[in-house]
């Protein structure tokens, strides 16, 4: 070796003798190091999570918007700011948590209400207030330790004193008559602004500093590097000449009025940042990546969130799940408004990435950033009536955004790609990017909708047919691709007959599924019964028997020890006096012993026969005439299971079952009633009364809340009676197979259907089939090929199928 140290190579040996465990901690330690600016990140974001202020709201749209988008990395100037901005607010947080200012007076109070003034700003008294915010500068300090142990802190600070020197050369040149004599300042022209210089670039000057790294020599790369550099130079002089010259004009108004002042100040601030932004949009060179799967990942976790936790976009829905609101034809407007929103945000970024447009994409991320933080910190809490701190889903859901954003800094500072070449599924060939890509291409009008937006964001000549053959082509040549790759990877011997474990294996998995689904009603049905049923005997069973349409004369029911269960031998005895009958056995086959209840009625009415005198008397007429007929209606009722009484709300849905509504009886529970016999001189009656009314009425009474769901016009009754379920699966769904059927199948049916004449292909198969049945299968794979040759070659298939 060239260079050798004894102690180095020591030093080495010791460390990899070391334990795993050591090991590994080392390694997470440089891991830390390495990735210190993101740990920075992620405790600026978490104390923002949990705090959700005004205060904690700084410092996370800094660094979307400034930290994540400076080349090569962070200033100084942006760590300094974090820095003192946390000190400040840890000042600020310990200074307002006295117990003198009215606030803090009524915490328990105050402490939930989400547009409470000290918790917007941040200033509530609380309990490890300032946890976070300390975390947070240690982190900070840790991260300027290692920026300074590696020469980094005071880098930029170098190359900003060479410019400023210039700024202060350049304003001095300007200024130094001033100091010399009032005469010269006659010379400066004060009606110098930016719109009297115009410095013209050509718009392709990103496309050709992008594309210079694989299109262009090395050689010819550094001249045009160079004559770009020296053009951006030039600009940045007379940017600088014309700031210097904005800053004299503004000085020299101040001495005159407050406005100028104004001025002066104004353009501190803006043109730093227009610089930097310009500098953003214009790099001197571009590292170019693509990053828009990662972001798409993003915004899928985002959208997979909103679905399965909308209730905590919306307000008093804690307890709501989206397929009990669907079931019931009811449609969330937080989440309708958060998925269309999210799908919104996803076709736009689709739309920038096709463009390849940095300038639109730090337009949108500027956009994106303070609209969400202020729907997030702002809006949210008002509509869910919780603070953000306390609603973990829109917490989770935040945080994944600050991944996505993130992502699109990362996008935009390193700049677009040149090119983009297909799925991202298609990128290899094996089994798992095939089955990904049938999946993708399954879900319903996604293949569509991404091939109609590639079609109008991208520059072609095609027309969207053409547009869609091509990609369907595409798709079809991956997916032979993939199947030629696997049959690479597993060959199979010439003229050998498959194997029976993968005849029976695959055959046979494929002969199973295509019953089950043919059969799967039935087994169903007889199945949810006989193995997954619960046994549901009847409470009460009662009798009553009326003689042509009067008052009934015999009522009795039979409850509790009335009703009794067979035992083995009476279920034996019971099973063995049907031994001769083959239609009551083959009924009584799907019943068990518990599921057979006995009751025993008395003869004896429970109830007292009462029947005014004409009727009786017309009822005696009606018996004695034989020759009219006379009605003997015998009725029963069995009730069985209730969990409650009385369920003092009902919802009376669109259909015809009214059912309680759990939610409303969680914390008040079911009401009682009592009930009580009231007797008279000659009559008796029965008295119901509600103990838990709202309305305090003296009389005995019920009372009953009903909610009645609103229903569709009768215009629309055709439509709605199908429901939202209904309708996805008999509408859109038959929709979705027409649309498919004409976006997928192009391709591979032009050859295959507009063929004249046929018959030589059908000789050709017909030959196949021979062979196999003799056993020639060398000859049969033979005709198989030369069969796929001729799919293969369009030639040929036009020779074979020309008219005779």
């Amino acid at each position: 070796r060239m260079f050798h140290d004894d102690e180095l190579e020591e030093s080495e040996k010791f460390y990899v003798g070391q334990p795993r465990v050591l090991l590994l901690i080392y390694a997470l330690y440089n891991t830390l190091v390495a990735r210190s600016e993101m740990v920075c990140y992620f405790v600026i974001i978490l104390n923002h999570m949990i705090s959700a202020s005004m205060i904690t709201l700084v410092l996370p749209i800094l660094i979307f918007l400034w930290a994540m988008l400076s080349v090569p990395r962070p200033s100084k100037r942006f760590w300094m700011t974090a820095i003192v901005y946390t000190e400040v607010a840890i000042v600020i947080k310990y200074f307002f948590q006295f117990g003198f200012f009215p606030w803090n007076k009524h915490v328990d109070y105050t402490k939930d209400k989400p547009y409470h003034p000290p918790n917007i700003i941040g200033i509530e008294k609380k309990e490890g207030y300032v946890h976070y915010d300390l975390v947070q500068l240690l982190a900070l300090f840790f991260h300027r330790s290692i920026l300074k142990c590696h020469g980094l802190w005071d880098e930029d600070e170098k190359g900003d004193s060479s410019s400023n020197k210039e700024d202060t050369d350049d304003e001095l040149s300007l200024t130094g008559g001033r100091r010399d004599s009032s005469a010269s300042l006659k010379s400066v022209n004060l009606a110098a602004s930016v719109e009297s210089i115009h410095v013209h670039f050509p718009e392709q000057q990103t496309a050709i500093r992008r594309k210079s790294s694989s299109s262009i020599s090395q050689l010819s790369h550094r001249s045009s590097f160079s004559s770009h550099r020296s053009k951006r130079d030039s600009f940045k002089n007379i940017n600088h000449t014309t700031l210097s010259l904005y800053f004299l004009q503004c000085k020299l108004c101040t001495i005159k009025s407050h406005c100028g002042l104004c001025c002066f100040r104004t353009l501190q601030v803006y043109m730093p940042i227009r610089q930097f932004f310009y500098n953003l949009i214009h790099p001197d060179y571009s590292a170019v990546t693509d990053v828009y799967v990662l972001m798409f990942l993003a915004d899928t976790v985002d959208f997979i969130i909103i679905v399965f936790g909308f209730w905590a976009f919306g307000k008093h829905s804690a307890a709501a799940d989206i397929t009990s609101s669907l079931s019931e034809d009811q449609v969330p407007e937080a989440f309708l408004v958060m998925v269309l929103i999210q799908f919104g945000t996803m076709v736009v970024d689709r739309a920038l990435y096709l463009k390849k447009t940095v300038m639109g994409k730090v337009i949108f991320q500027v956009i994106l950033v303070f609209g969400i933080h202020f729907w997030m910190f702002f809006i949210l809490p008002g509509v869910t009536e919780r603070k953000f701190s306390q609603n973990t889903v829109a917490q989770l859901w935040y945080f994944v955004k600050c991944v996505y954003f993130g992502l699109s800094a990362y996008q935009i500072r390193c700049g677009y790609p040149t090119r983009v070449l297909g799925n991202f599924l298609t990128k290899s060939y094996n089994y798992v990017n095939l089955f990904l890509f049938q999946g993708f291409r399954l879900v319903p009008f996604l293949t569509e909708l991404r091939a109609v937006m590639d079609w109008v964001w991208t520059d072609t000549t095609l027309s969207l047919s053409s547009w869609i053959c091509v990609e369907d082509i595409y798709a079809h040549i991956f997916i032979l691709k993939c199947w030629r790759e696997s049959e690479k990877r597993y060959p199979q011997p010439r003229g050998q007959k498959k194997k029976k474990v993968v005849k029976y294996g695959m055959g046979g998995m494929i002969i199973v599924l295509l019953i089950c689904i043919v059969w799967f009603p039935l087994l169903f049905m007889s199945l949810i019964k006989s193995v997954a049923g619960i046994t549901n005997k009847p409470l009460d069973v009662s009798i009553t028997i009326t003689l042509g349409g009067y008052q009934p004369i015999f009522t009795m029911s039979a409850q509790q020890n009335q009703l009794k269960s067979l035992d083995p031998n009476e279920f034996s005895d019971f099973l063995r006096s049907y031994r001769g009958n083959t239609a009551a056995l083959q009924f009584l086959e799907g019943y068990a012993r518990e599921d057979i209840t006995r009751a025993d009625l008395e003869g004896n009415s429970n109830s007292l026969w009462t029947i005014s005198p004409p009727s009786r008397n017309k009822m005696i007429q009606g018996l004695k005439d034989f020759d009219a007929d006379f009605t003997l209606v015998i009725s029963w009722t069995i009730q069985r299971t209730l969990e409650e009484v009385y369920p003092y709300y009902i919802k009376a849905p669109s259909d015809s079952l009214a059912k309680p509504i759990k939610q409303l009886l969680k914390d008040c529970k079911w009401e009682n009633i009592t009930v009580s016999l009231v007797k008279n001189a000659s009559e008796e009656w029965w008295v119901l009364n509600q103990l838990g009314k709202r309305q305090k009425t003296p009389q005995e009474s019920l009372e009953l809340f009903i909610f009645s769901d609103k229903v569709s016009p009768p215009s629309l009754g055709f439509l709605a009676g199908y429901g939202i379920m209904g309708l996805y699966a008999s509408v859109v769904l038959v929709i979705g197979k027409f649309v498919r059927e004409f976006f997928s199948g192009i391709s591979h049916s032009i050859m295959f259907e507009e063929l004249p004449n046929v018959d030589r292909i059908l000789k050709l198969c017909t030959d196949i089939f021979l062979v196999r049945e003799t056993g020639e299968l060398e000859l049969e794979e033979d005709l198989y090929a030369k069969l796929i040759f001729l799919y293969r070659s369009p030639e040929t298939m036009i020779k074979w199928t020309r008219e005779k």
